[in-house]
Formats: C-alpha cells, structure tokens, sequence
C-alpha cells in the first residue's frame, strides 16, 4: 500500500513574503494539503495567478506555475486548461486582481464552465499597493484614496457567480485551513469551473478583520442542488458563512466539446 504525501512535500523551497500573520498562509497550507490528500503528482498540476499579495502563492508551491499579468490569470488557465486538459489547473487570485481588472473574464470563465478552480483571496482591500478600497470592500469603509469611504456597493462574487454558469460555489476562512483543503478537494474533483472564495484576513491594512475568527460560521445545510434555492440562500447570506454552497449535481452543463480541426488544417484553410 502506497502511503500519500505529505503537504510539505508541495511545498517549494521559497520562503513566503508576506507581512507575519497573513490569512494567506492559511490558503497555502490548505492547497498544498488538498494536492497531498488527493496524491497528485506536482508535474500533473499547474497554478496559475494574476498580480496582488496573493499571486505569488506559485512561487511557493512545488508543482507548475505561472505568475501572469494583472487580472488575466483566468484566460492564461483556460488555455492551458484546453491545450492540457489532463492537468490539474488551479487559478488563484485576490479581490482585486478577481473582481476588478478581472472581472469579465471572470463572468465568463463561469460560462465556459472548464474543469478549473479558481481560488480568491478576498481581504476587501488592495494590500500590495497598499491598502485602497477594493470592489468588495464596504461603501463606508475609510482609506487614505477614500478617507469618507467609496459610497459603491460592495461586489457579491458568489452571487455573480452562480448568475454567471459556475456550478460550484464555495466560501472558505483561511484560519481554518483544515475545512478549506475540504473546500479544495471537492472543487477539484467537480467536472467543471470551482469557484471557491477564501476569506482572507490582511492584518495589516484590515486588522479589524482579525475579528473573523469569532464571527465566521459553517453552512449547516447540504449544498443547494438548484440555482433557486443558492440564490435565496446568498442573498440572505451575511458574507461570513462558510461551506459548499452551492454544486450542480451533473456539473452544471456538460463541458465544450473538442475541436476537430487540426492545427495543420487550420493553418491551410486560412492560407490566402
């Protein structure tokens, strides 16, 4: 009988630079929990992330990895995903990297419905540039950019999510890395695009969040299996509770079918 690896082992031999106490240590020692549970041999993997705090978790993780550009972390995996399909591609990414710049490819990265996970730092707050308002951060919320707060209702990620196609939908607490490596799992075992939201504390720029640990609760009903039904519970949803909330018991819609055409093929009939 094989025995499995341990976490440390997808571990990379870089040290981690963000300010002591991050939530986003937590999400790396869930991922590389969630690849030693799964056995997945680092070569099969590849993570993917666009620019913020949080885009450099590839650089500590023992398995592919591509640091992009601001936002475009989801297109860069959904070509690698279609050219690669046997690996297992990760996304990763924060607020404002997801849900800003990114925004639109993250709509429609739930409308392909590839076999990604997209896992999303959210700490409402722009830390590597130090500390603006971010599309999730609430609209009275103070900074020195905004210092009466941005007056903008808050992006819902999870709601626009499942608004856009994505067939599951999760929310985890870094402080708890145990139950998002969990998360984690059943996102990459989904057939189909995983969005997993991560509440991420920046004790830096939002110490006022430190306060999570005592106000973040488990879902204690099963994942909605209707858009209905996640919609009700979202929107009645206070931001902080955390499981699988919603996953299409068939993965939402099957995925694309394969191009038939060959690339040589490609090349001819577009010759002049």
């Amino acid at each position: 009988m094989m025995t499995k690896p341990r976490a440390k082992a997808y571990k990379s031999g870089i040290k981690p630079v963000w300010c002591p106490g991050c939530g986003h240590y937590g999400v790396l020692a869930a991922i590389t929990k969630a690849l030693a549970w799964l056995a997945l041999p680092p070569q099969e993997v590849a993570l993917l992330s666009g620019i913020g705090c949080s885009s450099r978790i590839p650089a500590y993780v023992n398995a592919y990895g591509f640091h992009g550009i601001h936002g475009r972390a989801l297109p860069l995996a959904t070509g690698l995903k279609a050219a690669r399909p046997e690996l297992t591609v990760l996304v990763a990414g924060g607020d404002g990297d997801g849900y800003s710049i990114g925004g639109n490819h993250f709509l429609h990265a739930c409308r392909r419905n590839l076999d990604l996970t997209y896992i999303v730092m959210d700490n409402r707050v722009y830390g590597m540039t130090k500390g603006q308002a971010s599309p999730t951060t609430r609209p009275d919320w103070p900074s020195k950019l905004t210092p009466h707060g941005t007056g903008i209702n808050p992006f819902q990620p999870l709601a626009i999510a499942l608004a856009a196609g994505a067939g599951f939908i999760a929310r985890g607490y870094s402080g708890d890395p145990n139950q998002l490596a969990q998360l984690i799992v059943e996102g990459i075992g989904f057939p189909g695009f995983a969005f997993i939201e991560v509440l991420s504390p920046c004790r830096t720029f939002r110490p006022d969040q430190l306060q999570w640990k005592h106000q973040v609760h488990p879902q204690h009903e099963a994942p909605a299996e209707a858009a209905q039904e996640a919609a009700l519970r979202l929107f009645a949803d206070d931001g902080l509770t955390t499981g699988i909330i919603y996953r299409h018991p068939e993965g939402r819609h099957p995925p694309p079918a394969q191009a038939q055409s060959s690339l040589a093929r490609i090349e001819a009939e577009l010759q002049l």
